[in-house]
């Protein structure tokens, strides 16, 4: 059986991780270089690093606390936010990252997915999407949830993928923050059409969310959560032991 991931995610704004619910209503959390070494040493699989108004502000990531970051940890970290060239890829992987998320960038030049993943490897190419329900459908949709492109979620996936991206991220907009769990039937019908990996985002509340997700959803890669780990709502330790109790392989601490 594959060890599932536990991801924690710093959305920057400004030099400064922050928090909201539904996308809105961000509020400080705390350095993103402090949390950063933190999840490291607490047994986190993996980071994940978005500056979340790199795209909306039109301009490119702030690598200088990016390269802070990845300097205090000892464990993969995925980068994201204003990924719009070849050139950003290069640049954040320079400053640490070990791999790279496209969103706004690739809807706008689908071939980016193609490139990096032919220039980079596969693996270092991570397709995140925010998505929502509209009607009987789940759209994509940018700028922190504000702007719904039209685009079927499912459909673009499965493009992106197709075109070389190695792993989705899905952040569901209606559960985001709202810690009531994860979006289970969108989660579901993504994992069931894409042969890479898929990371579980958006939902998570206590410790229960996680042990449904990796239930109901065997084959769902990693959970990833943010507020939920910032506030010491649930310790990453005490996770990973409660996972390993109910037969689900996790990486130890």
């Amino acid at each position: 059986m594959i060890t599932k991931r536990i991801i924690p995610c710093l959305d920057v704004r400004n030099g400064r991780v922050v928090k909201g619910v539904n996308f809105q209503g961000l509020q400080d959390v705390n350095s993103p270089v402090e949390l950063g070494k933190y999840y490291s040493d607490a047994g986190a699989d993996e980071l994940v690093f978005y500056d979340i108004t790199a795209s909306v502000e039109g301009r490119k990531l702030f690598t200088d606390i990016l390269t802070e970051v990845a300097s205090g940890i000892f464990i993969p970290l995925t980068v994201g936010g204003g990924i719009n060239t070849l050139e950003d890829f290069d640049r954040v992987l320079k400053c640490g990252a070990d791999k790279v998320s496209v969103n706004s960038g690739a809807i706008k030049n689908p071939s980016l997915i193609n490139e990096a993943a032919e220039k980079y490897g596969n693996q270092c190419v991570v397709l995140s999407v925010d998505s929502k329900r509209v009607g009987e459908a789940y759209h994509v949709f940018l700028h922190g949830g504000r702007e719904d492109t039209g685009m079927d979620t499912l459909q673009w996936i499965r493009e992106g993928v197709s075109r070389g991206a190695g792993e989705v991220v899905l952040n569901s907009i209606d559960t985001d923050g709202v810690k009531k769990g994860f979006d289970l039937p969108m989660l579901k019908a993504v994992n069931e059409i894409v042969p890479v990996p898929v990371i579980a985002s958006g939902g998570a509340g206590c410790v229960q969310d996680f042990i449904d997700l990796f239930q109901e959803i065997p084959d769902i890669s990693a959970g990833l959560a943010a507020s939920i780990f910032h506030f010491g709502e649930v310790r990453i330790d005490d996770l990973k032991k409660t996972l390993a109790a109910q037969g689900i392989a996790v990486r130890k601490v």
